[in-house]
């Protein structure tokens, strides 16, 4: 049997108001939810490679959705637990699913760190995390999980190029690299310029 995720996607509206809701002030959530819209907005750039094979109102709502676990890093002061920072992604699929949101919705917050988190990555480097796969699957999880490569949170926000993404992931192993040159290859290079210029970010 089918089933008909177009019932289980919520609108841009829902998802607003849900990071509203669970941003724990207001820099948080200027913060978060920017950064979501610019990654949806390079997703929707890389999109027409792949049109109709790909559901666009997923790659939508989980490019608006899958950094929604970083409220639950911030302390009761504001401050951002950096040390814990790759939870944020499956602290965001923990939250949805206690929402009720389906698995497909809440696997774009814990499958879109870095090119991709193996079990192995996990043990190797002692992640806090639990010892499983976080990688993108699907082309809609795929294209989420690469558009949010070309921007970053850091102070101030930054828009990053292919070329930058590509030096830094070489400190991860040969193997990312290679995965990294390989969705390149598959979706394309963003243009970035308007958006840095549209949010005021620089572009690195």
């Amino acid at each position: 049997m089918t089933i008909d995720h177009t019932l289980a996607i919520p609108t841009d509206e829902q998802i607003r108001a849900l990071h509203e809701r669970h941003a724990p002030t207001e820099e948080a959530f200027e913060l978060v939810y920017t950064h979501c819209q610019i990654i949806c907005a390079v997703a929707e750039q890389l999109l027409d490679r792949h049109r109709p094979a790909v559901d666009v109102a997923l790659v939508r709502a989980g490019s608006l959705l899958h950094d929604i676990g970083v409220y639950r890093l911030y302390d009761d002061a504001g401050q951002l637990d950096h040390e814990h920072y790759i939870r944020h992604g499956v602290l965001g699929h923990a939250l949805l699913r206690d929402l009720g949101f389906p698995e497909f919705i809440g696997r774009f917050c814990s499958h879109h760190t870095g090119v991709g988190l193996t079990r192995e990555d996990v043990l190797r480097q002692g992640l806090p995390l639990p010892a499983c796969d976080y990688t993108a699957d699907t082309v809609e999880e795929q294209l989420v999980m690469y558009a949010d490569k070309f921007h970053s949170k850091t102070t101030p926000p930054t828009f990053v190029t292919t070329a930058s993404y590509a030096a830094g992931v070489q400190r991860f192993g040969e193997d990312k690299a290679v995965r990294f040159a390989a969705l390149v290859e598959k979706f394309g290079e963003p243009d970035l310029l308007p958006l840095s210029h549209r949010y005021q970010q620089p572009l690195i």
